[in-house]
């Protein structure tokens, strides 16, 4: 387990296309682009048949906030690190085409944050889990996902506008942020309150303004984001804004071309089911 971590994280730093703390996508090809997974293996299983990517060398796909949700043991643990190691054998065997971003649970995770959901703090129902499966190595092991998950890059962004992160950061934020995160050395300490990598994957509710001004910034035209919880898959958040989630029986995954300009309502025409894959 721990030397599959570690071919993890040689993937994440070697992806041939990441420059710096972003991937920067070619402008040939298309996309598959998943919201927050949070332990589904099921779903993790349609994206990857729908993807096909054996037979799609063109072809790229997003995973995000895979840990913290799914099965559980007996006694209330987290599981959810399993699903995440079948992504990193995914990421593996295609090094150059699955890309996983930073999400506010595994920065939380690798900074020893609480953080809830369903009631259950995620952190201490994982290392459950994993003093359970591994109790005499469970402390190495966590570890080795917490070195993992702060191996990942912090975004995507592609030739044609498209811009993939798990958040951005809230309008409050704005005079803190500091776009220099992307290409610069990451810090644990960009991840606590008020870094600005711990801004970029909690933040929700962004004004129109504002995402207009990151945008411009960020030098993109369209934002695909995770983090905040859709009920019916997704959500249009904004003029230029896409919520998607594929962590529950409405999830969705967004099918994009990376070769032309994409609209809103291209995106949004994109749109599959997860429910619709075999």
């Amino acid at each position: 387990m721990l030397e599959l971590l570690n071919q993890g994280i040689k993937a994440n730093l070697e992806d041939r296309f990441r420059k710096k703390n972003l991937i920067l996508l070619p402008t040939s090809g298309d996309l598959i682009i998943s919201g927050d997974l949070h332990g589904h293996q099921r779903n993790f299983e349609r994206i990857a048949t729908y993807s096909d990517l054996e037979h799609h060398p063109d072809r790229h796909v997003i995973f995000q906030e895979i840990i913290h949700g799914g099965p559980k043991t007996e006694e209330g643990g987290c599981l959810s690190y399993r699903i995440l190691l079948n992504v990193i054998r995914y990421k593996i065997q295609f090094p150059d085409q699955v890309h996983m971003i930073i999400g506010n649970h595994d920065t939380a995770f690798f900074t020893h944050t609480e953080v809830m959901k369903d009631g259950r703090e995620m952190n201490r129902a994982m290392e459950m889990a994993l003093t359970e499966e591994f109790p005499k190595d469970h402390a190495e092991i966590s570890q080795g996902l917490q070195d993992f998950l702060f191996s990942q890059p912090l975004a995507i962004k592609t030739g044609n506008g498209l811009w993939m992160s798990h958040s951005l950061p809230a309008d409050r934020w704005m005079d803190d942020f500091s776009p220099h995160i992307f290409v610069r050395p990451m810090l644990i300490s960009d991840c606590v309150k008020p870094g600005s990598v711990y801004l970029l994957t909690w933040g929700r509710n962004m004004s129109q303004s504002w995402l207009d001004k990151l945008a411009d910034m960020l030098k993109t035209r369209l934002f695909i984001l995770g983090h905040q919880p859709q009920p019916e898959g997704w959500n249009r958040a904004g003029d230029n804004l896409l919520l998607i989630a594929s962590d529950h029986n409405h999830g969705c995954l967004v099918h994009a071309s990376l070769e032309s300009e994409i609209s809103m309502e291209d995106l949004i025409n994109s749109i599959v089911p997860l429910s619709s894959i075999a």
